[in-house]
C-alpha cells in the first residue's frame, strides 16, 4: 500500500489559518481604499480658500425657498409644486434630496420650467453668493425707456 508522506518542515493548521485571514486581509483592503476614495472625494467637492463659483443660468431668480413635501414648495410666499426632475444643489453643488429638507427654508437661486410653471432647479446659496445682487420675481432690472417718474427722481 501506498501512504503520502508529508512534509516534516511545514505545519498542517498554519496552511489552513492563512487561508482563513485571506478574506479578512482583502476585506480590510477593499474598507481602506474606500475610506480613501471617499476622503478625496469630499475634499474636492468643498470649497477652496478662493471659493468655489457657481455659475447660475441668466433665466436664474432670486427667493427664498421652503420645500413644504415631496412634490411642493414655497417659493416666496407662493405655493409651487415642483417638477418630477426637481434638483436642489447644496452650497458644495452636490445633489440634495428635497424629502430631507422639508420644513427647512434657504435663500436660493431658481429657475422656473416655462412649459408647466414648475420648480425645476434651486440652489441653496452660500453667504458670498447671497450678497451678490440678482434679480427676484417681478422686478425690471433693464429698461429701454424713461418715464417721468424716472427724470423727478433724478
Amino acid at each position: 500500500m501506498y501512504t503520502m508522506n508529508r512534509c516534516t518542515h511545514t505545519k498542517p493548521h498554519s496552511l489552513t489559518a492563512s487561508r482563513r485571514a485571506y478574506p479578512l486581509v482583502l476585506a480590510l483592503l477593499a474598507c481602506a481604499s474606500t475610506i480613501a476614495w471617499v476622503s478625496h472625494a469630499h475634499a474636492q467637492q468643498m470649497p477652496s480658500g478662493m471659493g468655489m463659483v457657481r455659475n447660475f443660468p441668466e433665466a436664474a431668480l432670486r427667493g427664498a425657498l421652503t420645500v413644504t413635501s415631496a412634490n411642493e414648495a414655497r417659493l416666496n410666499g407662493q405655493t409651487i409644486r415642483m417638477a418630477p426632475g426637481m434638483r436642489l444643489f447644496s452650497p458644495q453643488n452636490t445633489l440634495i434630496m428635497s424629502h430631507s429638507v422639508i420644513g427647512q427654508t434657504f435663500k436660493v437661486n431658481y429657475v422656473i420650467e416655462q412649459s408647466t410653471g414648475m420648480l425645476h432647479t434651486a440652489w441653496i446659496l452660500t453667504q458670498g453668493e447671497a450678497d451678490v445682487p440678482r434679480k427676484s420675481p417681478g422686478e425690471v432690472v433693464d429698461r429701454n425707456y424713461r418715464t417721468d417718474s424716472d427724470l423727478i427722481k433724478k
